[in-house]
């Protein structure tokens, strides 16, 4: 097998495509071990963080901002340490998270 192509997913689009073999178990074992937003609430999530335009963002950031939901700017800046953003930034997608 050939990787074709590597792309970042949440965890709740990872629960959503594994089958039901015993390594999907063991996955969905795995992910249950956090709190995980439910699949549509998390590509809601993901449109409004696009929408927001914001050029330092990666689709990997977002997948990150995705899985961990931060509410604070202190939780946000843990989950992007490899980003540089200002205050107006941390705050857009803070406005975002919160409805989360």
């Amino acid at each position: 097998m050939v990787i074709q192509e590597e792309k970042p997913i949440c965890m709740a689009e990872v629960n959503s495509i594994v089958g039901d073999n015993e390594k999907a178990e063991k996955i969905k074992d795995f992910i249950k071990n956090f709190d995980v937003l439910p699949f549509e609430k998390a590509k809601k999530l993901k449109e409004e963080l696009v929408e927001l335009k914001l050029l330092k963002l990666k689709e990997s950031h977002i997948v990150k901002i995705i899985d961990f939901v931060p509410k604070e700017a202190s939780e946000l800046n843990k989950i992007l340490s490899d980003v540089s953003l200002d205050s107006e930034e941390v705050t857009k997608i803070l406005n975002v998270t919160q409805n989360y």
